[in-house]
């Protein structure tokens, strides 16, 4: 299951839809085309940033999906892989606990039924990002006031 099938096309609201779309990526090219795209653990590891050690744990914790075996027991990973992976990393970045990613994992896994409850999901997280977007915001002004004030008094 890639991204694109685990997340609807986006609908905006009617308040949303003059607001730019900041975060409307696609997610990065895949470095091999699909029927080719057999990676080792150490071939992610390279790809993605994250260690082989954390790659394993979201496996365990079911916070990837069930992840191909070579013959020999080698995980192999796929572009599908890569985009679910890419996608974990934007929820890390949002702050979204690990518990509640694995509870969308878990939900993506239980088919498009659960849409309903992965948008509760992601606009809950939508919504404490942009509440720290404009804590970091105020704390931003607060120290571009302080830099004015040393700037005035450096002439």
């Amino acid at each position: 299951m890639t991204v694109m099938e685990t997340t609807p096309a986006p609908t905006r609201s009617r308040a949303d839809r003059t607001a730019p779309e900041v975060c409307a990526t696609p997610p990065p090219p895949h470095p091999r085309p699909e029927g080719r795209d057999h990676y080792t653990i150490s071939e992610v590891v390279a790809v993605t940033g994250l260690t082989a050690h954390t790659l394993r744990w979201y496996e365990r914790i079911g916070l990837m999906p069930h992840i191909d075996r070579s013959h020999t027991g080698q995980r192999r990973y796929r572009n599908r892989d890569l985009d679910w992976l890419n996608l974990v990393g934007k929820l890390r970045l949002t702050g979204m606990p690990v518990a509640d990613m694995v509870r969308y994992a878990e939900l993506v896994r239980e088919g498009d039924h659960t849409f309903a409850q992965r948008r509760d999901l992601l606009e809950q997280t939508r919504h404490d990002v942009r509440a720290r977007i404009a804590e970091l915001q105020d704390t931003l002004a607060v120290l571009d006031h302080k830099i004015d004030i040393y700037s005035d008094r450096r002439h």
